[in-house]
């Protein structure tokens, strides 16, 4: 007799993938302050981290899943990119980037976010997407 696992109930598979998605938006940030970049790349590790989640908790292969894969990379580029612009102007302000994040309006941070963005970033971040949707289904 063989013991099969059985798939993941939803709301602990959206745990995980919550956690899984700020602890990539987390690395990125901390990459794009080492580098002083946008470090977009860093989409891609996002939507890689994502289908590594989605197939670790046992989500039933097909659209259901690839929308929760993209859903995860999606968070994590906002998160990443709210974390960015908030370690950008806490440095100028003194603050540490969470403290910052509290601080900052989300139409200031909606401008700094476009503004910081540059086409290559935008490919990077659409390039992400894709990738999370194929890898995920």
């Amino acid at each position: 007799m063989t013991l099969r696992a059985s798939p993941a109930k939803p709301l602990f598979a959206a745990g995980l993938l919550l956690l899984g998605s700020l602890g990539a938006a987390a690395a990125w940030v901390l990459v794009a302050i080492a580098l002083d970049r946008q470090g977009s790349w860093m989409a891609l590790v996002a939507a890689v981290d994502a289908a590594l989640i989605v197939r670790l908790v046992r989500l039933r292969p097909g659209p259901a899943r690839a929308a929760w894969g993209v859903l995860a990379t999606l968070l994590a580029i906002v998160a990443a990119n709210w974390g960015i612009v908030a370690a950008w102007m806490g440095r100028g302000l003194g603050l540490m980037p969470w403290e910052s994040m509290l601080k900052l309006g989300p139409e200031f941070g909606w401008l700094l976010v476009r503004l910081g963005n540059q086409p290559t970033d935008l490919a990077w971040l659409a390039a992400s997407v894709v990738v999370a949707a194929v890898a995920c289904r």
